[in-house]
């Protein structure tokens, strides 16, 4: 198969055969468009282009990439943005060799993910139920936060959940998770309170504005956006909202916070890894294993601050 003529080609095909055959998700797209853009500028600039990039060009847009203070993260991201455009262009033909693929990028840093604790998640919950201009806002409010702690859902997963799948009270919620996998996830006897009574104003709403000639929503959390449903944006100015409410640094609070609590407080109550895998739809055990070490540092922390031996001058009496 002949290789496109020009490099935004090349790059549009690569990113449509991604979401064509491995389902992936709009951000992950964008990821990759705007780090594969970036490194066709940088190899214009130097007079060059994919079909004829080697080994060393990648190297030395790595080393550019670190000299401009790029992040680990962020390099480790564009080199498999990289990686991925050039597999894909050998398997297509494009290319008679792979110039990537015996390329080691810098790694991700591991870091311990930020999360809450029970007091602090209750009162984010709290504070879900108060706060809201009118009661539909505050059942709503209270809905997605009880949703999201129960289950340990990705924001996207919960903001784009349709209405069909709430339907019956259901004792556990069928999830579309990244690369299009489902997962069944279970909801809490609250959620589920919570869920009931968000479906009975949310459907009394839309039956209104249904006979005002509206089109009724196929999504649980509707919204007037070009989505049809509630944004991760808004969701995300929302939970910070409830931090302020709730007297919770808001610093410490994200919706992907919830998450990890979620994970945090079922291994800290006996949960084994492979459950809140499953429960997470996280594609590796590595991946969840991180929650361990969360773990392990959250008792490290309580042994310094209340073990006697431990605090200066305590040995004298």
């Amino acid at each position: 198969m002949a290789a496109p003529a020009t490099q935004d080609l090349w790059i549009s095909t690569f990113l449509q055969a991604q979401a064509a055959e491995l389902g992936a998700a709009t951000n992950t797209l964008l990821a990759y468009g705007r780090d594969l853009k970036e490194f066709s500028a940088w190899l214009e600039r130097r007079k060059t282009g994919f079909p004829d990039t080697q080994r060393e060009q990648i190297e030395q847009y790595l080393i550019d990439c670190d000299a401009q203070g790029l992040s680990r993260s962020t390099r480790a991201r564009r080199l498999s943005a990289i990686k991925q455009l050039f597999r894909f262009a050998f398997e297509e033909g494009w290319l008679e060799a792979n110039p990537a693929i015996q390329i080691k990028g810098p790694g991700r840093k591991k870091r311990l993910p930020k999360t809450l604790d029970v007091a602090e998640v209750d009162r984010l919950l709290e504070a879900a139920r108060r706060t809201g201009r009118k009661e539909a806002d505050r059942v709503r409010n209270t809905c997605l936060m009880e949703v999201l702690y129960a289950t340990g859902m990705r924001v996207t997963e919960l903001v784009s959940l349709p209405v069909s799948s709430a339907r019956g009270d259901p004792r556990m919620l069928l999830v579309l998770g990244k690369g299009g996998k489902e997962r069944m996830v279970p909801l809490s006897p609250p959620a589920r309170d919570a869920l009931a009574a968000w479906l009975h104003i949310r459907d009394e709403t839309e039956d209104k504005q249904v006979a005002d000639g509206a089109r009724r929503s196929k999504f649980l959390f509707p919204s007037r956006g070009k989505s049809g449903y509630l944004t991760r944006h808004r969701f995300f100015l929302l939970v910070k909202e409830l931090a302020v409410e709730g007297g919770v640094f808001p610093e410490k609070v994200t919706p992907h916070t919830l998450r990890h609590a979620f994970a945090t407080h079922l291994l800290a109550n006996g949960a084994d890894l492979r459950s809140i895998q499953t429960l997470l739809g996280h594609a590796d055990v590595a991946t969840t294993e991180i929650y361990t070490h969360v773990l392990d540092e959250r008792l490290s922390e309580l042994v310094l601050q209340h073990h006697p031996l431990a605090k200066d001058g305590d040995d004298d009496g």
